[in-house]
């Protein structure tokens, strides 16, 4: 017999769970603190999990998962809470992940965000990525930016995304929310009309593809404040991502629209906290001009030598050295820190780790 598909979602709200799993042959799982957890109900089959997602949907959603066989959306439970859902099929069965979004967007302050980030949100112009593997913090260090700058600035923010996760009211700002699928076709079609949209700030949800990329640098540089999101784990592996995109006669191009419109790279992993909970790990790279020439020039493995030069009033910081500091601050394990690290070498030597 089904569980009542709402009533579990519930559930996992009041557990403070950040994500919740159906798949056929196990028992309903979350994830709290970043772990996977089984949840005390008897194991699911797929008519079980097809039952209770099938009562989530329109019929036009229906339609569309049979057809395409993966449904990505976002669903709100009056009572319960938002969540961001995806349906995909595994041998043969339906299965299902559901991931919280917050209804109370949280204040930088509320984050322990880095003083910089509100001077970059002050910017009139130029891109700001946000990076990081799934489930990382993107979508909500991104919400808590756009928060600030809602309680602080008269502006008009577009926002694209696939689908739409946290919802702003407009206090101060004008936000207008479209939803790939359902309010545009897609994320370069609606960044071209963007441009007739009069906005002053534009969130891309995810810069997947090339065309997004191109239509997102141009915004930049045209006198936009263009926030992104990538899948990458390093400032400078983030730039190396979007060259890569493009085809060699056309890096040299893009090499030089980056170096003229990137404002900083936040490259962003959650970590187990000691005691309970998660705390955010962020490298954060600002654009200067030695980093602006070296990415023109084509030296990209130079940058995180300027970014550890180029601390103070820059805000730049690498990964390593934010890993010391939460060590310093018993707020981690050394454990955790070598095992989550991009260059653990680096960090044993800081720590001096056998």
């Amino acid at each position: 017999m089904a569980i009542d598909i709402k009533k579990l979602l519930q559930s996992v709200v009041s557990h403070g769970a950040s994500d919740l799993h159906l798949v056929a042959r196990s028992e309903p799982q979350i994830r709290i603190d970043g772990t996977l957890k089984a949840v005390n109900l008897p194991v699911l089959t797929g008519e079980d999990i097809e039952e209770m997602c099938y009562a989530l949907l329109t019929e036009k959603q229906k339609k569309s998962f049979e057809e395409h066989l993966e449904l990505d959306f976002a669903l709100l439970l009056p009572g319960i809470g938002r969540f961001r859902a995806n349906y995909y099929r595994t041998l043969g069965d339906i299965a299902a992940a559901f991931r919280i979004i917050p209804t109370e967007i949280p204040a930088l302050d509320d984050l322990n965000a880095p003083a910089i980030y509100k001077k970059l949100i002050k910017r009139e112009k130029g891109l700001i990525l946000v990076t990081g593997p799934t489930g990382s913090g993107k979508s909500t260090t991104l919400a808590a930016m756009l928060n600030e700058i809602n309680l602080t600035e008269h502006k008009h923010i577009v926002t694209v995304e696939d689908p739409v996760e946290f919802i702003h009211q407009n206090k101060k700002c004008v936000f207008s929310h479209r939803e790939t699928g359902s309010d545009t076709k897609g994320f370069a079609v609606a960044l071209k009309y963007a441009m007739r949209q009069d906005p002053d700030i534009i969130l891309i949800g995810e810069m997947r593809d090339k065309e997004t990329i191109e239509a997102a640098l141009t915004a930049a540089e045209t006198g936009h404040l263009v926030f992104g999101t990538l899948h990458t784990n390093s400032a400078p592996g983030t730039i190396n991502r979007i060259i890569d995109v493009f085809s060699g006669e056309e890096q040299g191009q893009i090499r030089t629209m980056i170096s003229t419109s990137l404002v900083a790279v936040v490259a962003q992993m959650l970590l187990p906290k000691k005691g309970g909970g998660r705390v955010a790990v962020p490298e954060i790279m600002t654009s200067n001009h030695a980093i602006a020439n070296l990415i023109r020039e084509n030296k990209v493995h130079q940058i995180e030598s300027q970014m550890q030069l180029g601390q103070g009033e820059s805000g730049m910081q690498t990964q390593t050295q934010v890993l010391v500091k939460l060590l310093k601050q018993n707020l981690i394990t050394k454990e955790h820190a070598i095992q989550y690290a991009t260059k653990p070498d680096e960090v044993k030597r800081q720590i001096n780790f056998k």
